[in-house]
């Protein structure tokens, strides 16, 4: 799903909602997400699952065209934890 198909799906359950309402509800929910990332904190939605960041240490990558050994600094990158009624839902037949 993508974000318009979100918006769409949210139109369709709010018809009392204007689109630009909507629209602004789904910026703040993203952008207070990756607020919380970025301070390093954690974001938790019961049900669903959490988001947190995890350390990459630095490391020696190699660039594809040249051969070349390259130093790749070490960042924080986003990392998603399914809740246990996601995976439960997910793996239901």
């Amino acid at each position: 799903m993508i974000r318009s198909e979100l918006l769409q799906a949210l139109a369709k359950e709010s018809p009392d909602m204007r689109s630009e309402e909507i629209e602004r509800v789904v910026d703040v929910f993203f952008d207070e997400i990756a607020k919380r990332l970025a301070d390093g904190g954690r974001v938790e939605l019961r049900g669903f699952g959490a988001f947190s960041t995890r350390d990459r240490d630095p490391r020696k990558g190699r660039n594809p065209r040249t051969g070349e050994t390259v130093e790749v600094p070490g960042k924080r990158v986003p990392y998603f934890k399914a809740g246990k009624e996601m995976r439960v839902r997910l793996n239901a037949d």
